[in-house]
């Protein structure tokens, strides 16, 4: 008999800490960091692609990705690798670049 109500306590305490759990995830909610939605400018060679306005740095890649998708400078077999237009050589260096090394070359023409 005591051997089963131990056992209840056990299954009882592990569902508090479950349930506390939860509630800890929850109200750690993420807030956007401001540095991302700070505008910045594009140099003449990026303003080619996404335009001369200032414009926060996701705006800034999300109108990159939708001018490589749209002029289809995405590799066909991997899909990570950008093979840059005419426009694009200008920002990337000329050459093909993976995706996640593309921020890094489009920083250089913001300011």
């Amino acid at each position: 008999m005591a051997a089963k109500k131990k056992a209840a306590k056990k299954v009882a305490k592990k569902a508090v800490k479950k349930v506390a759990k939860k509630v800890v995830k929850k109200a750690a909610k993420r807030t956007p960091n401001a540095a991302f939605m700070k505008p910045v400018t594009p140099d003449a060679a990026l303003a080619q692609i996404v335009g001369s306005n200032p414009l926060p740095r996701t705006e800034l890649t999300k109108k990159l990705w939708a001018y490589i998708k749209k002029n289809g400078c995405q590799d066909q077999k991997n899909k990570r690798m950008i093979n840059p237009d005419e426009k694009l050589k200008a920002v990337l260096g000329g050459r093909q670049i993976n995706m996640f090394k593309m921020t890094a070359e489009v920083s250089k023409h913001v300011k």
